[in-house]
């Protein structure tokens, strides 16, 4: 990884963050770094090859109301829904459980540049995003 503004801690954190998205049978959980053969299947059968998994809450690291984070997750949801053919709700949660879970979504089809300027007009620290390996990686913003 390169130099980043967000503190070694918070990257740490984001390393052990368990992301989730989708219900039921069809839940998918991401780990940083870590194959995921459920989204390599949830790739083969959409066409698709890649995704991002991101959230409008808590701009840079720093906790908002629940209104403003509800509000900016709405906005995420309709960007996200004019540039995916399948966006899943989801949350990203701390393994350790110190952090609350935000609210988010894995939207498939995006690229890598496509998601970084989301999460960067977002104003997130990071986003994750998986490849045709379907190997999450950890993209820092800042």
């Amino acid at each position: 990884m390169t130099q980043s503004e967000i503190a070694a801690e918070k990257i740490e954190a984001y390393l052990k963050t368990n992301y989730r998205f989708g219900f039921g049978t069809d839940l998918i959980t991401l780990r940083i770094d870590t194959r995921s053969e459920a989204l390599s299947q949830l790739y083969t059968s959409s066409g698709y090859a890649c995704g991002v998994f991101i959230t409008a809450y808590n701009p840079c690291g720093q906790a908002q109301s629940p209104e403003a984070n509800e509000a900016a997750h709405a906005s995420l949801s309709e960007k996200l829904n004019t540039l995916s053919p399948k966006v899943i709700e989801g949350a990203g949660a701390d393994s350790t459980g110190q952090w609350p879970e935000e609210k988010s979504f894995f939207a498939v089809g995006v690229d890598l540049e496509t998601a970084k300027n989301l999460g960067i007009f977002y104003k997130q620290d990071a986003i994750v995003w998986v490849g045709a390996g379907a190997v999450p990686e950890l993209i820092l913003l800042r």
